[in-house]
């Protein structure tokens, strides 16, 4: 499955939409601060595209991991993130942060209103976060046929349906075949993203 991210801030954050939030990062730099779950992690590499697309240097905050992170924002004690629908729904519901948009092409359905980061104010800009099921390399095929049996049942369900979409996820991919072929091309297109940026493996 896929999920969008979305980029949120602390309540009380000045900027209320995502132009105003690209001219207060423009205007100030490294005075924002920008959490994220770690080197490598999808929060990681979102700001590092937002850093890119505004040709601006934040001061990004390294945590061990989404939940300290939601913490410290409602808590005032950093400015901005860029996580997953799945982690944020609840506080996007409850206002207890800030919204300004989602990364992918299409808006949620939970939030109609709230606009695409393209739509936004900045354009072509694209990020996701993928999920999936994996077994250990030299799984039996008739063991691994029956997981990929299994799971294109559940996911046919209605209420799992709606529930993804409630999340603001979208898919499933259609068995393992697909599956390889789209992580192959986020690899390869990941791959260069980070090569540029100079990023390396602790």
């Amino acid at each position: 499955t896929e999920s969008p991210q979305t980029i949120i801030a602390r309540p009380d954050f000045s900027a209320n939409t995502l132009k105003e939030l690209i001219e207060y990062i423009k205007a100030n730099g490294a005075k924002v601060t920008y959490a994220h779950a770690g080197l490598g992690a999808a929060s990681h590499l979102c700001g590092m595209l937002i850093q890119t697309a505004l040709q601006t240097q934040v001061t990004t905050v390294p945590y061990k991991g989404n939940g300290p992170i939601m913490n410290d924002l409602l808590g005032k004690q950093v400015d901005m993130t860029c996580d997953q629908a799945t982690n944020t729904t609840g506080p996007i519901t409850s206002k207890q942060v800030k919204a300004y948009a989602v990364t992918t092409k299409t808006r949620m359905s939970t939030f109609p209103d709230l606009p695409t980061a393209d739509e936004a104010g900045l354009p072509g800009f694209e990020i996701s976060v993928w999920h999936g099921v994996y077994a250990p390399k030299g799984t039996p095929p008739a063991i691994a046929k029956v997981w990929e049996d299994t799971l294109a049942k559940v996911y046919a369900m209605p209420e799992f349906q709606q529930s993804m979409a409630l999340l603001g996820m979208h898919g499933p991919f259609a068995g393992k075949a697909q599956a390889q072929e789209w992580v192959d091309r986020e690899a390869k297109g990941w791959k260069e993203v980070i090569a540029k940026a100079g990023i390396r493996g602790e």
